[in-house]
């Protein structure tokens, strides 16, 4: 019997906001008949993640592409991986025959070093190395000294976290983040101007050891090549590499994220601007730590997706509704103590509907 060389692993990880998704869509879109398979890691009821991955044009069916993409919900992935994580891991090392890569997005507050360690498991280290671990950096976030776009909204969503040490600087769950990274990539270098950029990429590799490669780029915009098949087998050495939080998870079993509020709310069709109005409202009056979904726009023959960090939101049309499919609006809100029945009670009375 042939035996098959072990499969190539990339980790994804950074704040959110980042660009890690984009960064991922970026690489299923230029995946040039690569067979990859994409564990995305997201709160919510809603997988929007999933859906903005599954619409990547990476050479299958949709009914394939829905069987490529798997979502662990509700926690970052070093909480899940002895409840989720393994199961999902063990299906695709049963497939690694028809599997060329897989790739998995981390949530924005998730710390790798945990995730990376559990390829160490017998059964996942026979048949997957992980290739690189990614850490993805806001570069005008860093250069501005908040690490992450909205930091009131990220440390809300550190507080919530027990395993974290709470009285500590932002800064520590960033170096962590960085600490555990193969790869850097300061992200939106555009946006940013060229001395404080070298700044950036200075404070950057003083968390970092020498060999860790640091690229810029814009909206995640890399050559492939540049991001698989760097053969870092990060397993092998992650237990070397220093973590201000190694201590929180030594001994601990619980990780509970109960305290975080994931609702999903569904809407007919509405107007753009009235939509975006209602949840930049909602945002302000109840915290919301972030909103994802997709709108349907009257008149419009597209999709409009939409993903919101505290009151910033990025919005483009992604893809045709199809001809059977429902022209509904899909949102899911993040954050703490939501009341469901209330919030779209307010959204479809700003939205008239």
């Amino acid at each position: 019997m042939k035996t098959l060389a072990k499969l190539p692993v990339t980790i994804v990880t950074g704040f959110l906001g980042s660009g890690k998704t984009t960064l991922l869509r970026h690489m299923l879109d230029n995946a040039q008949g690569r067979r990859i398979a994409v564990i995305v890691n997201e709160f919510g009821e809603l997988g929007i993640d999933g859906e903005i991955l599954k619409q990547c044009s990476i050479g299958c069916t949709e009914e394939e592409a829905n069987g490529r993409v798997y979502e662990l919900a509700n926690g970052c992935l070093c909480c899940t991986v002895q409840e989720e994580f393994f199961p999902v891991m063990r299906e695709l090392v049963a497939r690694r025959g028809d599997l060329d890569h897989i790739l998995i997005e981390t949530s924005g507050l998730a710390l790798p070093k945990p995730l990376v360690q559990a390829f160490q498991w017998p059964e996942i280290r026979s048949a997957c190395t992980v290739d690189a671990v990614i850490t993805v950096v806001d570069s005008p976030a860093v250069a501005a000294g908040t690490f992450a776009a909205f930091p009131d909204q990220v440390d809300a969503m550190r507080k919530l976290d027990p395993n974290l040490d709470h009285e500590s600087p932002l800064h520590e769950l960033f170096a962590d983040q960085l600490a555990s990274a193969d790869l850097v990539i300061l992200n939106k270098a555009d946006l940013i101007s060229p001395e404080d950029l070298a700044r950036v990429r200075l404070e950057v590799a003083e968390e970092l050891p020498p060999a860790v490669k640091v690229i810029e780029a814009s909206s995640g915009r890399l050559r492939l090549d540049v991001l698989i098949g760097l053969g870092a087998g990060s397993e092998e050495h992650i237990d070397s590499r220093h973590s201000h939080h190694d201590h929180h998870h030594e001994g601990e079993d619980d990780h509970d994220h109960d305290a975080f509020d994931s609702i999903s709310i569904e809407l007919p069709q509405a107007d753009e601007s009235l939509l975006l109005d209602a949840l930049t409202q909602l945002v302000v009056q109840h915290g919301i730590l972030r909103v994802k979904g997709f709108a349907a726009i009257p008149g419009k023959p597209m999709r409009l997706l939409i993903q919101g960090v505290g009151t910033r939101f990025d919005k483009h049309f992604d893809r045709q509704w199809g001809g059977d499919e429902a022209r509904t609006t899909r949102l899911v809100l993040i954050g703490q103590e939501l009341d469901a029945t209330l919030l779209e009670a307010q959204l479809r009375a700003a939205l008239s509907v």
